[in-house]
This record gives structure tokens, C-alpha cells and sequence, in this order.
């Protein structure tokens, strides 16, 4: 997968999400949730855009590795989303999407910093 090809990816994962929260019901838990998942979600795009001007390796695999942490956060809040609400279909296809998306930071992330170490 290209770079190009993932930035993508993880912009419209993010976008998605944010569609998705708009449509959760109003009420202090889901509040909590919807702040957390958007703060997560979000980061994980942010954070890759900035391993794209890294200016080093270890720099690189930082913000990589920051990546990671935050989609495997926000694939937590999409578990917690599905096991409190009804299977809506949008968040199953979004937790599928998750678990990709977190295999193939931790590729980038795993051959990053194996590299370094050489």
C-alpha cells in the first residue's frame, strides 16, 4: 500500500467517525465516548501526516508508533460503542476497518524500527 494510498485511509476513517458520533444518542456516557473516539480517531491521521515530514527515522517511528497507540484506542471506543448500543452496522464495518488499519501501522511500525536498529 502506498503512502498516498494510506494518508487516504486514514482521512476517511476519520472522517467516517465523526459521521458516526453525530449519530450517537445524547446522554453523559456516550458524551464521554464521543469526546474520547474523536480525539483518537482524528490523532491517527494527524500523526501519520506528520511522519510524512519527519526529519529522521527515529523520528518517523515516534510519530508511527503514535499512530498506532491512538488507533488502538479508538478501536477500544468502537468495541465499547457496539457492546453498549445496537449493532449498528456502520460501527461493525468501522471495527473491521480498525483491526486493518491497526495491522498495517504496526507493520510500518514493527519494519521502522527494525531498521533503526541495524
Amino acid at each position: 500500500m502506498g503512502q498516498n494510498q494510506l494518508q487516504n485511509r486514514l482521512f476517511h476513517f476519520s472522517v467516517n467517525i465523526i459521521k458516526n458520533v453525530r449519530n450517537l444518542p445524547v446522554s453523559k456516557e456516550y458524551n464521554v465516548i464521543a469526546f474520547q473516539i474523536l480525539k483518537s480517531a482524528t490523532s491517527v491521521g494527524a500523526n501519520y501526516e506528520e511522519a510524512q515530514a519527519a526529519v529522521s527515522g527515529a523520528d518517523f517511528a515516534n510519530k508511527v508508533g503514535i499512530s498506532l497507540k491512538e488507533m488502538r484506542e479508538t478501536n477500544y471506543w468502537i468495541r465499547i460503542i457496539i457492546a453498549i448500543s445496537e449493532n449498528d452496522k456502520e460501527w461493525l464495518k468501522l471495527e473491521v476497518e480498525s483491526n486493518e488499519l491497526v495491522k498495517i501501522l504496526g507493520t510500518i511500525s514493527y519494519k521502522t524500527r527494525k531498521r533503526l536498529t541495524k
